[in-house]
């Protein structure tokens, strides 16, 4: 098989060879050249120490020495070359205590995750793939290499990795190590909350974010995300829905580009119902007041998993706003973006067409009518240049301190009071009329 490599990864691959050592294109970088697929980064495995990789190349970093890791610069740009070895005890379930240097490719290789990962590849020998890990990739199946047991003992992060690299290409996951998965999914909790984040991100802006299902069938969700396993005991008796929580979460998923906040909100967007869930007299379900709910529950996930706090923000006032259904009047567009915020509220008309396309058919038609015009006039509203929030007003409080208004929370409070008349009229947001109003105000507030 002809694999095309990057030159700079094919004169790595030579300048090894040449001094006498082998080397590999290996992993990650392998699988998706097979697939098709144009890689992220370029890793090469090789017989030479790290000392000697060292002593070949002009410019080099020591990336992790102990681990035989060795990062090569060309041109500014780095290649992690690795030598061949054999991973020690892991005692953590997360990493090897040590490792051993090895002079043979295979076991090397075999100390890989999945067979799809544990390929290699060079000009003159080929592709090398000990595991069958062409043919997992034909079959569409993702599979340990060796005992699925002892991949998951030894590192528990594979576990959500299993998950990740199904979503991302698509495959099934080999019934031992479906399996086994499952058996050892309390490992999970030795993993790092910022790990276990990287590996949820990668999954949810995957192909197919629905494939979290397996992990929660597997009883992995549980170990990380609690929340969403109760969402998938929870069902939705009303006309307005036709799957549980948690599955009209899985399909709200797959109706949203793979934007990280989008995917993350649609996640949690309704993480609040079953906290919120009551059932009338006559048998359905209501879920009232489940995005302020769902806005607290989220911000304790999302920290719990390391979040930083500018995405924090965003997907949660998403949840706090996601159902919120303004009228298709331009008045009540301009007071939704101006609770939304100007920044968030292009992102709310997606998880808002999301969330309808994961509901039942019912009123489906009256629902698609009204988000359509009330995107139409925001973009009418974007395009004039209304006013919808504080620094859109053509007067600030510097000006009303000017004019001769005494400084303090009044202020603010008259502001608020002229913003709320411009969003019902933008033709109010004149300098002349707002300090006129902002005199009458200060008055009254005296007066009060």
């Amino acid at each position: 098989m002809f694999i095309e490599i990057p030159p700079k990864v094919d004169r790595i691959l030579k300048t090894l060879e040449k001094a006498g050592f082998e080397a590999y294109a290996v992993g990650g970088c392998v699988r998706d050249r097979v697939l098709s697929d144009t890689p992220d980064d370029w890793d090469i495995t090789t017989s030479a120490k790290p000392g000697q990789v060292k002593s070949l190349f002009h410019r080099t970093i020591d990336t992790g020495l102990q681990h035989g890791t060795v990062t090569v610069l060309l041109d500014k740009e780095g290649f992690e070359v690795t030598t061949y070895r054999v991973d020690g005890v892991y005692e953590d379930g997360r990493h090897p205590k040590d490792v051993t240097f090895t002079a043979s490719l295979e076991e090397d290789l075999k100390r890989r995750d999945f067979t799809i990962n544990a390929m290699a590849y060079n000009p003159k020998q080929g592709l090398v793939d000990p595991f069958g890990g062409l043919g997992d990739l034909e079959k569409k199946v993702i599979r340990c290499v060796g005992d699925p047991k002892e991949r998951f003992t030894e590192d528990a992060l594979r576990i959500l990795r299993a998950v990740r690299f199904s979503a991302k290409l698509g495959f099934s996951i080999d019934p031992a190590t479906e399996n086994a998965l499952s058996l050892l999914a309390p490992n999970l909790e030795k993993v790092s909350a910022e790990r276990i984040q990287v590996e949820l991100v990668k999954l949810l802006i995957s192909d197919h974010p629905d494939y979290l299902r397996t992990a929660w069938r597997a009883g992995v969700t549980k170990i990380f995300l609690p929340e969403f396993d109760t969402c998938m005991e929870t069902q939705q008796n009303t006309p307005y829905h036709m799957y549980s929580v948690g599955e009209h979460i899985l399909h709200s998923l797959v109706n949203i580009r793979p934007d990280r906040v989008l995917r993350l909100t649609m996640l949690l967007h309704d993480i609040g119902k079953p906290v919120c869930r009551t059932t009338d007299e006559n048998g359905r379900d209501h879920f009232k007041g489940h995005g302020p709910v769902g806005e607290k529950l989220a911000g304790e996930i999302l920290r719990r998993l390391k979040f930083d706090n500018d995405t924090i923000r965003k997907v949660c006032r998403l949840i706090r706003w996601h159902d919120l259904r303004p009228k298709a009047e331009e008045t009540q567009v301009r007071r939704a973006v101006n609770s939304i915020g100007e920044d968030l509220f292009p992102l709310y008309l997606e998880v808002q067409r999301a969330d309808m396309l994961a509901q039942s058919l019912y009123r489906r038609e009256q629902k698609e009518e009204r988000l359509d015009a009330v995107e139409q006039i925001y973009h009418r509203i974007c395009e004039r240049g209304d006013c919808v929030s504080l620094k859109g007003l053509v007067i600030s409080g510097r000006d009303l301190i000017q004019a001769g208004l005494k400084a303090g929370p009044s202020i603010g409070r008259i502001l608020e009071s002229l913003l709320d008349q411009v969003l019902e009229d933008p033709g109010k947001n004149n300098r002349e009329y707002l300090l006129a109003q902002a005199e009458q105000l200060a008055v009254q507030n005296s007066e009060a």
